[in-house]
């Protein structure tokens, strides 16, 4: 009898401690994700909502050499607007590096501009990039837009 009330009340003690163990390991994550949470709300949302709509994404200012910019991936290896705005970033590489690209790509690749999208594949998984050359190649060419125009006509639809 002695021993089964032993048995009983280790196995209490047991249940008891690994309750407290859980307890405790859970009241750590929920204080490190509180101050995790705190953390990111008092330095990076008021600065999201305040700026993230309003920032441009990289791109090049001044025009930069034909000859400086790398080559871009060949259009056939695509197929349908994806083909067509590679023909673009061939067409009018200049231009494009001008413009930002709003998939903010230079935030998640580094990329330097609009025309960095089609270097790689990038572009080819990007409806964003994709769209953005083909209304440039268009006020391009058939609204006789200078980059400028363009990048700020492409900064005021998109930046919404």
């Amino acid at each position: 009898m002695k021993k089964n009330w032993l048995l009983i009340a280790g196995i209490a003690l047991l249940a008891v401690a690994a309750v407290l163990m859980l307890n405790s390991a859970n009241n750590s994550s929920v204080t490190a994700i509180k101050n995790a949470n705190q953390s990111t709300t008092q330095t990076s949302a008021p600065h999201e909502h305040s700026t993230a709509a309003k920032t441009v994404p990289a791109h090049f200012e001044v025009a930069p050499s034909r000859s400086s910019l790398g080559p871009t991936l060949e259009p056939s290896s695509f197929t349908g607007i994806t083909r067509d705005a590679y023909r673009a970033a061939r067409e009018i590489p200049v231009t494009l590096a001008q413009l930002p690209c709003y998939c903010h790509c230079d935030q998640g690749f580094g990329h330097k501009s609009l025309y960095s999208c089609f270097e790689d594949d990038h572009a080819s998984h990007c409806d964003v990039c994709v769209r953005e050359a083909l209304l440039a190649l268009k006020l391009e060419k058939e609204q006789r837009m200078t980059p400028a125009q363009i990048r700020d006509t492409i900064v005021a639809q998109y930046s919404h």
